[in-house]
């Protein structure tokens, strides 16, 4: 269709440049050329290293020097024969199939040795550093990844099962990196570069993307990609996966249910914002919700929700939109439930006061490895916004706002658990007073090194929000759900 097929591909590749171009950019338009020259001397066929090469513990297919030789040379090959400005007019899969006739036709030309399988694969890469994102794409398409971290061009780990193994991917250099990076930011309106080297993003899914440049990143770009699955988990997965029984699973249903205001509080990679997409579902549909986010990932099912994302500020330092304006906007919007994606800072007064003032059933997380510990931040992330409140007048605004806590934790063998849904009462003095719904219980550990658990009640019959429940006419399945998770004689 475009481009000039014939000419130099019979000639030594040149070495590839330093920026060679990674996306459908458009460039100096080179005009199309007539059929191939017939060849003078029939050359001798290139060694191909086989690509059935084994795998590593990850499941990414391990490749030798000798297959990155071969792809840089087509590669290179490609890039002084298509006309990149014309392949950015295409769709998608227009490109694509241009793109794979024009290597097929680099493959012959250049007689190299390869099986049907070994051209698939190397097709394949080279339509990924053009249109998609380079090697990353095998991994953004495994949805049993959980987490891909890329620390510099040579450095590739992914996290699997709750294990971080290496993937041996890698890419042409930083420079191709630093490309992939700045099309994935720039495709939520952000920019990466050395005078602005950190930046959250998002993929198209909702995956949430982190890139830390160059100087800061000493040994090249890393970026961070916290993957979400293709298909939105339920409590009934989570219970299928013994994150939470069936009958806390029901609790959990009821609180998202009656509308009570919930802090769900845990480490890094516990699992907040997959509970929080859970809980946010049992939600009536009539209902109006407002998202607050520093990068858009809830991924919410009713109708009628309203997505909010925090903004940085531009070059000159200016436009940065917080969390705490959107937060405080939100109350201006008539909403029934405010949802902030991760709670940082001095929003969670703003949050903890549309929680008090007629917006029941919000919701929001927060960093901390346990219950107590989450009261103390929020006690400590308002002291961070310079409110100049008693103590005791800011733990009667919490006792007053936050109902429920519900505590997700990553176990040292990968796998994540509930381990604890906690109810906050009121105040005996100055001292905040909570009560244990269920709490998960560890045993011990299986031979393989899995963690044995069980989530046991501690006794609670009549929790604090069963009048809530009584309101929404949930009392009978919340007595069910507590009496199937009582257990006797426990540790309590």
């Amino acid at each position: 269709m475009f481009g000039k097929r014939g000419g130099n591909l019979n000639t030594p590749t040149p070495t590839p440049v330093a920026v060679a171009p990674e996306a459908p950019v458009v460039l100096a338009g080179v005009p199309p050329a007539s059929t191939p020259p017939k060849e003078e001397a029939e050359p001798k066929p290139a060694a191909m290293p086989a690509v059935a090469a084994p795998k590593a513990e990850g499941g990414v297919q391990i490749k030798s020097e000798e297959y990155y030789d071969t792809k840089t040379s087509v590669f290179s090959a490609l890039i002084d024969t298509i006309d990149l400005g014309q392949l950015a007019a295409l769709e998608p899969e227009a490109a694509r199939e241009e793109i794979r006739d024009i290597v097929n036709d680099i493959i012959s030309i250049k007689n190299l040795a390869m099986s049907i399988a070994e051209q698939e694969e190397i097709l394949e890469d080279i339509c990924n550093d053009v249109l998609g994102y380079g090697p990353l794409e095998p991994l953004l398409m495994r949805d049993d990844i959980a987490d891909v971290m890329i620390n510099g061009a040579k450095s590739s780990f992914i996290e699997v099962n709750g294990k971080v193994l290496e993937a041996n991917v890698r890419f042409r250099d930083n420079t191709q990196l630093m490309n992939i990076c700045q099309r994935i930011v720039s495709q939520v309106g952000r920019r990466v570069d050395e005078s602005s080297p950190i930046c959250d993003a998002r993929l198209a899914d909702g995956s949430r993307v982190n890139v830390i440049a160059p100087p800061l990143a000493i040994d090249g770009p890393a970026l961070t990609i916290r993957k979400f699955k293709k298909d939105k988990l339920t409590l009934d997965q989570l219970v299928n996966f013994g994150a939470i029984t069936p009958e806390g699973a029901q609790i959990l249903q009821i609180i998202g249910r009656v509308r009570c205001n919930v802090i769900i509080s845990g480490g890094t990679g516990s699992g907040k914002t997959t509970l929080l997409n859970c809980m946010s579902a049992y939600a009536d549909v009539d209902e109006r919700i407002i998202t607050c986010e520093d990068s858009a990932e809830l991924q919410l099912q009713q109708p009628h929700v309203v997505r909010l994302e925090t903004r940085p500020p531009n070059l000159e330092g200016e436009g940065q939109i917080t969390m705490t304006d959107l937060v405080k906007n939100c109350l201006r919007m008539c909403p029934e439930r405010i949802i902030v994606g991760e709670v940082r800072g001095p929003e969670v007064f703003d949050l903890l006061q549309a929680m008090n003032t007629g917006h029941d059933g919000s919701m929001g997380t927060i960093h901390a490895n346990t219950p107590r510990e989450c009261l103390n931040r929020i006690e400590s992330m308002i002291a961070m916004g310079g409110f100049t409140l008693p103590a005791k007048t800011v733990r009667e605004i919490i006792v007053g706002s936050v109902d429920v806590i519900i505590q997700a934790t990553r176990l040292r063998d990968g796998s994540r658990r509930i381990t604890h849904v906690t109810e906050v009462l009121g105040l005996e003095g100055d001292v905040i007073t909570t009560q244990d719904i269920f709490v998960y219980k560890m045993d011990g550990e299986d031979a393989n090194g899995n963690i044995i658990g069980q989530h046991v009640s501690t006794g609670i019959g009549r929790p604090k929000f069963w009048e809530r429940a009584r309101y929404f006419n949930e009392e009978e399945r919340l007595a069910a759900a507590l009496d199937a998770s009582n257990v006797e004689n426990n540790d309590f």
